[in-house]
């Protein structure tokens, strides 16, 4: 299998309330971001070509609980990704909170709590791409059948929740259009809404990693390249299957 589709989505609406890993900076979902959700894992669960074979979140409450009816409707989580900089809460308290949660797998890169820049926003979250979609080739990989008549064995797309700055960073690394106006309206980030990325090929390119900057590993992916080759942006934050439509873009 390989990965040839990702749905990315921004967590529903929240407030101030307080949410069970104590952590002021971590809010829960508001009544009305619980039922964004709900209505979000009603859309995601009808998903079937290629089909969602992993979810990877930030691991703030208020993206776990956004993920949570679709994860209780599928079965599937696979972890977390450090996608923003306030800390969050332990790994095993947020299991204690969301069972299906995964202590095994680890992120490939985690910001730093003095906060960063816009560019450092942009390169990490490119690296943290492009270690997730390598990651789950390779575990795919294992899954093809000698002799196959397709060598890449079937399709799979994953899921990822996040916020609005990451979600704006993780729809141009993919593209590899960065705009020369960093307030330029590209990506859109309603909340709960859908964004669905197509990757161009299924060549793997040259190592794409050409040092660090800053303690970040620096991926090749501006100037339309892309990570990993590439990903077309074919839904922009569609918001449909929400009764509010779009709400809370940034």
């Amino acid at each position: 299998m390989v990965v040839t589709t990702i749905y990315v989505t921004r967590h529903g609406y929240a407030t101030n309330i307080p949410s069970p890993t104590g952590i002021a900076s971590d809010p829960a979902l508001a009544a009305y971001g619980v039922l964004q959700s709900e209505q979000l894992a009603t859309a995601l669960s009808k998903i079937q070509d290629p089909p969602i074979t992993r979810v990877y979140s930030s691991p703030f409450y208020r993206c776990l609980q956004t993920l949570d009816p679709f994860i209780k409707k599928t079965g599937e989580w696979y972890g977390l990704a450090r996608f923003t900089h306030p800390s969050p809460a332990p790994p095993a308290l947020l299991q204690s909170l969301f069972p299906a949660y995964s202590l095994t797998y680890a992120p490939s890169i985690i910001p730093s709590t003095n906060g960063e820049s816009v560019a450092q926003l942009h390169d990490r979250i490119a690296y943290a791409l492009q270690h997730t979609i390598l990651y789950a080739d390779a575990e795919d990989a294992t899954t093809v059948k000698p002799g196959s008549a397709d060598p890449l064995g079937p399709r799979t797309a994953i899921l990822i929740c996040t916020h609005a700055a990451s979600m704006i960073a993780i729809g141009r690394a993919l593209t590899g259009r960065m705009p020369d106006d960093i307030t330029e309206d590209d990506f859109k980030t309603f909340t709960c809404g859908i964004s669905k990325f197509e990757r161009r090929s299924l060549k793997q390119p040259e190592d794409e990693t050409v040092g660090e900057r800053l303690g970040i590993p620096k991926v090749k992916w501006k100037n339309g390249r892309g990570v990993l080759g590439g990903w077309d942006c074919v839904v922009n934050d569609d918001c449909s299957h929400l009764e509010g439509g779009e709400e809370r873009g940034w």
